[in-house]
């Protein structure tokens, strides 16, 4: 097609290009429309065997062919309508071909345009996740990490909106810890990205608690998001775990078992920043699951200390020279961290409840 019959000037007398309108690209059309009807055709075995995958490597080809034909000859968007009225009337009994779908397939094949990546990594996951990714990220390091999450932990479509939204991909790996002196590296580079910074209880409700018992209670009474916020492979073993040590008793807040690393987790919960004794009482915690339930055949335990502030050079010292695998994280109420400031203004801080109930 030469384009240059669809130059014109704007209001501004600059020369831009023009769309041409359905009628003046028909024969172009009515080619383009048959090849795509050809490779569905080709590829309709394969949907049906591979529902998935063969279904999302279709979406690809469509929406590239889409693109190539608006880039190299000037197609515009009405084009969309066209086609889905077409594809509709040649395959009734397909679902898929709505203009919004249509839409969707192109800005697909924008967004990934290599498709050996679109085979490996996004066809895995269904296209209502794919949408998400399209719609809810907008680079695409970070939607080749999310959609290997996806992969990895059987996310559904909610459960990964509610993943991005609480930045879950910023978070990983950014516990400080002592992994890389106390895990030879293959542990200690999987363990770094188990554990997180901050972890978000968004349902522990609007009342702060203040004391650990009560976050200890409401976390185990909410284990089910709890343990969607840890990340998979961890399995609840219990909580205030009884140790008996020289005659005298200890309780560890939360303690689990990672699948993956092997290994048992013990949680040590703070509600207060950050001081430097708490490392000894988690390492000897360590030292006791250790040595009473660690199997032969297991990992060392890893200690976490969840805080609800802390100085990151604090830690680092406080760590350093502990030989026991240790992280240390905030943890935070993601719900007051949403109020509007002006409803964040209009309640009573932690302080000035615990006056009224002194007096």
């Amino acid at each position: 097609m030469d384009n240059r019959k669809h130059m014109g000037k704007n209001k501004d007398g600059v020369i831009v290009p023009i769309a041409p309108n359905l009628s003046e690209m028909s024969d172009s059309y009515m080619q383009f429309i048959e090849e795509i009807k050809t490779q569905i055709r080709t590829r309709r075995v394969s949907v049906v065997l591979n529902a998935n995958s063969g279904m999302i490597c279709l979406y690809w080809t469509i929406g590239k062919a889409i693109l190539d034909k608006q880039q190299g000859e000037g197609w515009g968007a009405k084009v969309i309508d066209r086609m889905a009225k077409d594809l509709k009337e040649a395959f009734p009994e397909m679902s898929g071909f709505s203009p919004r779908n249509i839409k969707y397939m192109r800005k697909f094949a924008e967004c990934w345009p290599d498709y050996e990546i679109v085979q490996q990594v996004v066809a895995q996951i269904p296209w209502r996740t794919n949408l998400k990714l399209l719609d809810k990220v907008d680079t695409q390091e970070e939607r080749i990490w999310y959609a290997k999450k996806v992969i990895e932990n059987g996310w559904s479509s909610n459960v990964l909106d509610l993943q991005i939204q609480n930045r879950l991909m910023e978070r990983s790996g950014r516990s400080v810890n002592n992994f890389t002196t106390a895990l030879p590296p293959v542990d200690s580079d999987m363990a770094n990205q188990v554990f997180k910074d901050p972890y978000l209880f968004d349902f522990l409700g609007t009342d702060m608690p203040r004391r650990e018992v009560e976050i200890e209670r409401q976390l185990t009474e909410h284990i089910q998001n709890f343990l969607l916020e840890l990340g998979q492979g961890f399995a609840f073993v219990g909580r205030q775990v009884h140790l008996e040590v020289g005659d005298q008793d200890f309780y560890i807040d939360l303690l689990f078992y990672h699948l993956k690393l092997r290994c048992y987790v013990v949680i040590e919960l703070k509600a207060c920043d950050f001081e430097p004794g708490f490392i000894g009482q988690l390492n000897m915690y360590q030292n006791v699951v250790d040595d009473i339930l660690r199997h032969p055949d297991d990992k060392p335990t890893i200690g976490l200390l969840l805080v609800k502030g802390k100085n990151k050079t604090v830690v680092e010292y406080s760590l350093a020279g502990y030989q026991n695998p240790m992280g240390v994280a905030e943890w935070k109420n993601q719900i007051a961290q949403t109020l509007p400031e002006e409803l964040k203004s209009s309640l009573p801080s932690i302080e000035e409840i615990e006056k009224e109930l002194e007096q």
